[in-house]
């Protein structure tokens, strides 16, 4: 019960976001003549916010397997980063495990790296129940945007956009709450290179493979410094 009231307690910051967003999406979804059914089914299996915004568009512009598998990879290519820093807590979830994996936002993911989890709170079981919490979250948000949306009619115009903003959002929160901006800064860094190297139309894939490459070696870098001290220390006792 402490384990639940925690996460709930953690995640309501998330809950006001996320169901705005939701209700956006629903909206949108709505307009172009997709009922609450298939809001449902978006947030229940796909639950990949930003992706489910695309998706809509690709649904309606009956795009090709190989298009949308494209577009998903570019859209949602930022987990590739976030799987890499997540790598050791998630490393004995057990059961919750695939779970985890499958409902891992960026919201989530900040709940999951800020803060330290207090004694009494069962780490796995509050990975679990941010992660499901989030995704109730949504999904409500998603069915009252889709039942509104049928009842009223919106100018959908810029709603898209929302995601975006999120994302800038969760940056920025990020930045504030840690002290350790090395990967922020390497990120950015490469994103500007390859933009300016390949341009606006083309820089999105190189620059997710380039960070991915730094995050990589940032990593290896760090474990080996860890390493290294921890040895100085046993030699010195």
């Amino acid at each position: 019960m402490m384990t639940a009231k925690y996460a709930f307690k953690q995640s309501v910051p998330i809950m006001a976001g996320y169901i705005v967003l939701g209700m956006g999406f629903g909206v949108l979804l709505e307009s172009k003549g997709y009922g609450v059914i298939w809001a449902i089914a978006m947030s229940v299996f796909i639950y990949a916010g930003s992706m489910q915004y695309v998706a809509i568009n690709l649904i309606t512009g009956g795009a090709s397997l190989i298009a949308t598998a494209l577009m998903t990879l570019m859209v949602n290519a930022r987990h590739l980063f976030y799987g890499i820093s997540m790598l050791d807590k998630y490393k004995n979830t057990g059961k919750y495990k695939p779970y985890l994996i499958f409902a891992l936002t960026d919201e989530t993911y900040s709940l999951v790296c800020s803060g330290k989890i207090p004694e009494g709170v069962d780490r796995n079981k509050y990975y679990f129940l941010v992660s499901l919490f989030d995704q109730v979250y949504w999904l409500i948000g998603s069915v009252i945007g889709s039942v509104v949306g049928s009842v009223l009619n919106f100018n959908t115009a810029g709603i898209d956009f929302s995601m975006t903003a999120l994302f800038l959002v969760v940056f920025v929160e990020q930045w504030k709450s840690t002290k350790d901006h090395a990967s922020a800064i390497a990120g950015v860094a490469a994103s500007v290179v390859c933009l300016l190297i390949f341009g606006a139309g083309n820089f999105v894939i190189p620059a997710m493979i380039s960070i991915t490459v730094i995050l990589l070696l940032m990593r290896k870098f760090r474990k080996g410094s860890e390493e290294a001290a921890g040895k100085g220390e046993v030699e010195h006792v």
